[in-house]
C-alpha cells in the first residue's frame, strides 16, 4: 500500500486505491461495492439522519429487534460508512470533504445537483489533479452534450430501460413490455461505472492526470442492444417482442418438464444443434440444421414449427434433472430456472464457495450473502465486514485519515455536521 493511512484490511487487486462516493440505491453504490469487494477502501457519504434510500427498501429482516434492507445487507458489504451534511456553504463540511477529496483517488457520484451543494469538478480537480470524477445519472450531464432539460431528468432504473429502447423489447407479443428485474439497469450501470472508474484510474497513474467521467444510464443499458440499431439503420427494421422463443434459430426457449420445472434449453449455430437435436431421439437428417434452425425462415416453416412441438414433446417427457443430464452429456447448454432456494440449495454454487457469511452491522448478526464474483487465482476478493450501520465509521475516518481530534469531532456532531 501506499504511506496514506488505511482503515480496512489490504486485500485484493486495489489494495491502496481509495473511492469516496455519495448518492444512493443502486447504480452508482454497487458500482463502488464491486471495487469494495476486490480491496479499494470506499467510504460512502450519507446524509446524516437519512442516509442512503436503499436502506429503506424492502424486504426487511428483523433480528433480535433490529431491522435491516436485505437489499443494503448484500449490496453494501465491505464500505465505510460515512455520515456528512454534504452542503459545502458550511464551512467544516467543505474542510472534510475537501480533505477527503485530496485523499481519494475517485469519487463517484449520483446526487445531480451537485451544484446546489457547491461540489463543482474544476474546484475538485485543484484540491487533487489526480482525481477520477464520475457521474452517474439516468440521461447524462449536459457538458457531455445532450438537450439540458433531458439531462436534468429524474431517473430510475426502469426510465434508463425505456428510453434505451431495451424495455419495448421485453415480455410477450401481444402483451405489453415487461421491466426486466430486479433493478436491471441499474446493475448494468453499475458494471460501465466500474470500467469508467478504472479506465480513468489506469490513466490517471500512468499520467498524472484526473479527469471527469459521465455515466448515463440509458447509453449503459444502449450498449446491451445488440444489433437492435444496426437492424433499423441497415435493414429497416424494428424489433419487436418475441417472448422466451427466439425466432432467428432453435431450439432457444424456456420448456416444460414432466415433473412441472421450466428449463432453458438452447442450440446455437449448426454444431450445437447437431449434438442436441439426436440427444432428443430425433432424426437429424430429417431435422437438418438447414430447414430448421438456419433463420427465421426456416424456424417458421413447416417442418421447424414441427421441430419446435417434438422439443416440446420431449422436455414434457422427462423430468428437468434428466433434460439436463442428456444436455450435459451432448455439450448443449441447459438449465433448470432456480428460485433463489434453488440456487441456494444448489451444490455447483455451494461448490464454488458462493455463499459467505459476515455480521451485518446494522442487526449486529451473522448473514449468509452472494459472495464475491468473479475468481481470482492471485488477489482474491473478499468480504471483510458486513454492509455498515448508519454514520458507524464517521469518528475512525475524521481521526485516521484527516487527523482530526475528539474535540474537533466532538463540536462537529453538537452542530448536527456528522
Amino acid at each position: 500500500m501506499s504511506e496514506r493511512k488505511f482503515i480496512i484490511p489490504e486485500y485484493g487487486p486495489f489494495a491502496g486505491m481509495r473511492v469516496v462516493c455519495s448518492g444512493s440505491l443502486v447504480a452508482m453504490p454497487f458500482a463502488a461495492t464491486m471495487l469494495a469487494d476486490f480491496g479499494a477502501e470506499v467510504i460512502q457519504i450519507e446524509r446524516p439522519g437519512v442516509g442512503d434510500t436503499l436502506r429503506m427498501l424492502a424486504p426487511f429482516a428483523e433480528v433480535n429487534g433490529k431491522k435491516v434492507s436485505t437489499a443494503w445487507a448484500q449490496n453494501a458489504r465491505n464500505k465505510l460508512a460515512m455520515a456528512l451534511e454534504l452542503n459545502l456553504k458550511f464551512d467544516e463540511v467543505k474542510e472534510i470533504f475537501y480533505g477527503l477529496i485530496k485523499e481519494a483517488d475517485i469519487f463517484m457520484e449520483n446526487m445531480v445537483w451537485l451544484d446546489k451543494l457547491g461540489i463543482y469538478d474544476e474546484e475538485l480537480l485543484k484540491v487533487n489533479p489526480k482525481l477520477v470524477i464520475v457521474h452517474v445519472s439516468g440521461m447524462g450531464h449536459k457538458e457531455f452534450g445532450g438537450i439540458p432539460s433531458v439531462c436534468n431528468r429524474a431517473s430510475y432504473d426502469m426510465i434508463g430501460q425505456a428510453f434505451s429502447g431495451w424495455l419495448y423489447l421485453q415480455g410477450d407479443p401481444d402483451r405489453d413490455p415487461a421491466i426486466a428485474k430486479p433493478y436491471t439497469n441499474d446493475y448494468v450501470s453499475a458494471f460501465a461505472t466500474v470500467f469508467a472508474a478504472l479506465s480513468g484510474y489506469i490513466y490517471a497513474q500512468k499520467t498524472g492526470k484526473g479527469q471527469v467521467i459521465d455515466v448515463a444510464q440509458f447509453e449503459a443499458m444502449a450498449q446491451y442492444m445488440c444489433g437492435t440499431y444496426t437492424a433499423y439503420t441497415m435493414a429497416g427494421i424494428v424489433g419487436e417482442r418475441t417472448g422466451n422463443f427466439n425466432p432467428a434459430f432453435q431450439p432457444y426457449n424456456l420448456f416444460k418438464s414432466k415433473d412441472g420445472f421450466l428449463v432453458a434449453l438452447g442450440a446455437f449455430g449448426p454444431g450445437v444443434y447437431k449434438r442436441c437435436i439426436p440427444a432428443m431421439g430425433l432424426d437429424i437428417e430429417y431435422f437438418n440444421y438447414k430447414d430448421c434452425s438456419s433463420g427465421p425462415a426456416a424456424v417458421a416453416s413447416e417442418k421447424g414449427q414441427e421441430l419446435n412441438a417434438k422439443v416440446i414433446e420431449w422436455c414434457a417427457n422427462h423430468d428437468a434433472q434428466e433434460i439436463e443430464s442428456i444436455m450435459e452429456a451432448a455439450r448443449v447448454p441447459c438449465a433448470t430456472v432456480n428460485t433463489a432456494k434453488s440456487a441456494y440449495e444448489n451444490a455447483h454454487f455451494r461448490s464454488r464457495g458462493d455463499w459467505v457469511k459476515y455480521v451485518d452491522q446494522t442487526t449486529d448478526s451473522e448473514i449468509e450473502a452472494f459472495g464475491i464474483a468473479p475468481k481470482m487465482s492471485v488477489t482474491p476478493g473478499q468480504v471483510w465486514r458486513g454492509a455498515p450501520s448508519m454514520g458507524q465509521d464517521t469518528d475512525n475516518i475524521l481521526k485516521t485519515i484527516l487527523g482530526y481530534d475528539d474535540a474537533k469531532i466532538a463540536e462537529l456532531h453538537e452542530k448536527n455536521l456528522i
